[in-house]
């Protein structure tokens, strides 16, 4: 983790603003993000573990009918790999959040190391997504801690992949340069509108249940 692999060594452009903007923040969001995942995973699994402790057990976070841990973690989705769903985020906002703190601490990661984090991210998005769908419109109810998750997933996969294509540690092919310089530089109002797009689909999937609680 402490050798040396700049962008200029793996023949990226010269870095521009967005560039560095993106760089700078990316250390102090894999550290909060991962953090934040980290302690929502782990409470999760905490309530996991008292459920199955005490089958009649009411997780804290089950709030209603709508908001409720506890009808999310009774079916398939919650355990997708075999073991409960917390127990995958733990492991991986573990990773992530050492891996903020050594960029804080000014470690220099080589490409295949950037790129084993581009996987897992990928991963991690993906997984989300389906989650998303699954809870949408499989489940009918929204786990409040998978929110949390939800929420620090998608900006980790975004701000990686953009630092990672913008540091030619993912190759761009010319045609595709500009679109990715527009993207890096309007970074925000991409993530603002996947936001949106997420939030928005919760609220006409739920539409019927928001006007039955209000």
């Amino acid at each position: 983790m402490s050798a040396r692999a700049t962008a200029g060594d793996a023949g990226a452009p010269p870095p521009g603003a967005d560039v560095a903007v993106i760089s700078r923040a990316l250390p102090w969001l894999l550290t909060a993000g991962g953090a934040i995942g980290l302690l929502s995973a782990a409470a999760l699994l905490v309530e996991r573990i008292r459920v199955l402790a005490d089958p009649g057990h009411v997780p804290a976070c089950s709030i209603n009918p709508l908001l409720s841990c506890g009808t999310v973690m009774a079916t398939p989705q919650a355990e997708a790999f075999g073991i409960p769903n917390p127990v995958v985020g733990v492991a991986c906002f573990a990773v992530v959040t050492t891996v903020g703190a050594a960029l804080l601490a000014g470690a220099r990661l080589r490409r295949w190391f950037w790129l084993g984090l581009q996987a897992g991210v990928l991963f991690g998005a993906v997984f989300v997504h389906w989650l998303i769908f699954q809870s949408l419109y499989r489940i009918g109810a929204l786990c409040p801690y998978c929110l949390v998750v939800w929420a620090v997933t998608i900006p980790l996969f975004w701000y990686v992949t953009l630092h990672n294509l913008r540091s030619a540690h993912l190759p761009v092919a010319a045609r595709l340069r500009r679109p990715t310089d527009v993207l890096a530089r309007n970074h925000t109002v991409v993530l603002t509108v996947w936001a949106l797009v997420v939030i928005g689909l919760v609220g006409q999937a739920f539409w019927a249940s928001w006007a039955a609680l209000l």
